[in-house]
C-alpha cells in the first residue's frame, strides 16, 4: 500500500508541471474567450466592458453573411479533404511500389507539407497573378484564356483551394505510406491465390487495414483545414474580392483585428469550437462502430 501511495505521489508531482502549463495555455484562454463573448468588448469599451449575455450569439445567427460564410467553410473543408485523401492515398500506393528513384519522389512530394505555410501561400498568390502569374501563362500556352483569379468570386475561392490541396495531400500520403508498409505481404499473396484482382485486394485488404491510421489523420486534417487561416487570408488578399471569399476563421480574424469587435469575434470562435467538437464526435462514433 505504501509503495502504491509513493508511486501516486511521484506521478502527481511529475504531472503537475504539465497540468499547470495546459491550464495556462489551453483552459484559461478558452474560458476567457467565453467570457469575452458574453461582453460588449470592442474598441469603444476596451477598458470597461459590460456583460451583455448572449447578444452576440443571437446577432450571429441573425446575420445573412453568417450562413454564406458557414456554407463556404463547409465547402472549403469538404473539397480539400476529398482531394487530400484521394491524392494522398494514390501517391502512397504508387510510392509503395518498386519504382526507380522512389526515394527522390518521396522527398519531392513531401516538400509542400514541409515548407512554411505562409511562404507557400504567398508564392501561389504570385503564381495566380492575372497578367504575369505562372498559372495563367501556362493556361495561355495550352489555349485557355486567362482566369480572373482575384476578381471573380468563384475563382478567388478556388485559388486558395488549389493551394491548400497542394499543401495538404503529402500529410495523408505519409500516413498512408506508413500504413501500407505495415500490411503483411502474405495477405496479398493469399488473395491472389484465391483469384482476387487488384481492385478486390484494395477494397478487401488495403482499405480496411489502413482505416485505423487514416481515420485519425482525417480528424486532424478536418480540424487543420477548417481552421486554416493562412492560406485563405494570404492567397485571396484578406478576403477579397469584396469580402466574398471569407471562411469562418478569416472572418473572425477580420472582426477582431481590423474592426476590433472582440466580443463578436469571441462568440464566432466559440461557435467554431462547438462545430469542431461535433465533427470530432462524429469521427469517434464512426471509429467505434468500425471497431465493433
Amino acid at each position: 500500500m505504501s509503495a502504491r501511495r509513493t508511486q501516486n505521489r511521484l506521478a502527481f508531482w511529475f504531472l503537475l508541471p504539465s497540468a499547470v502549463v495546459l491550464l495556462g495555455v489551453v483552459a484559461y484562454p478558452f474560458f476567457f474567450n467565453v467570457y469575452i463573448s458574453l461582453t460588449n468588448w470592442n474598441m469603444f469599451h476596451f477598458r470597461n466592458p459590460e456583460i451583455i449575455g448572449l447578444t452576440h450569439y443571437f446577432r450571429l445567427f441573425a446575420e445573412e453573411d453568417f450562413y454564406r460564410i458557414f456554407g463556404k467553410t463547409i465547402a472549403w473543408t469538404a473539397i480539400n479533404l476529398v482531394f487530400h485523401f484521394t491524392l494522398g492515398l494514390g501517391a502512397a500506393l504508387l510510392l509503395n511500389r518498386k519504382l526507380p528513384g522512389r526515394n527522390i519522389y518521396r522527398a519531392l512530394l513531401i516538400l509542400p507539407w514541409a515548407m512554411p505555410q505562409y511562404i507557400s501561400a504567398l508564392t501561389w498568390r504570385g503564381m495566380f497573378n492575372v497578367e504575369y502569374g505562372a498559372v495563367n501563362l501556362i493556361l495561355g500556352k495550352i489555349g485557355i484564356g486567362a482566369v480572373p483569379w482575384f476578381t471573380n468570386e468563384f475563382w478567388a475561392f478556388m485559388a486558395p483551394v488549389i493551394t491548400n490541396i497542394w499543401l495538404g495531400f503529402p500529410f495523408i500520403m505519409v500516413i498512408a505510406l506508413g500504413g501500407l508498409q505495415s500490411i503483411p505481404k502474405e495477405l496479398y499473396e493469399a488473395a491472389r491465390i484465391d483469384g482476387a484482382g487488384p481492385v478486390r485486394q484494395f477494397y478487401s485488404i488495403t482499405l480496411p487495414m489502413l482505416k485505423p491510421v487514416l481515420l485519425p489523420a482525417l480528424v486532424l486534417g478536418t480540424i487543420w483545414t477548417f481552421n486554416n487561416l493562412n492560406v485563405m487570408w494570404l492567397v485571396t488578399d484578406q478576403g477579397l474580392p469584396a469580402d466574398k471569399t471569407h471562411i469562418l476563421v478569416t472572418y473572425v480574424y477580420k472582426a477582431a483585428f481590423q474592426y476590433y469587435r472582440y466580443g463578436y469575434a469571441a462568440a464566432f470562435s466559440v461557435f467554431i469550437f462547438l462545430v469542431l467538437v461535433f465533427i470530432v464526435k462524429g469521427y469517434n462514433r464512426a471509429a467505434r462502430e468500425e471497431a465493433y
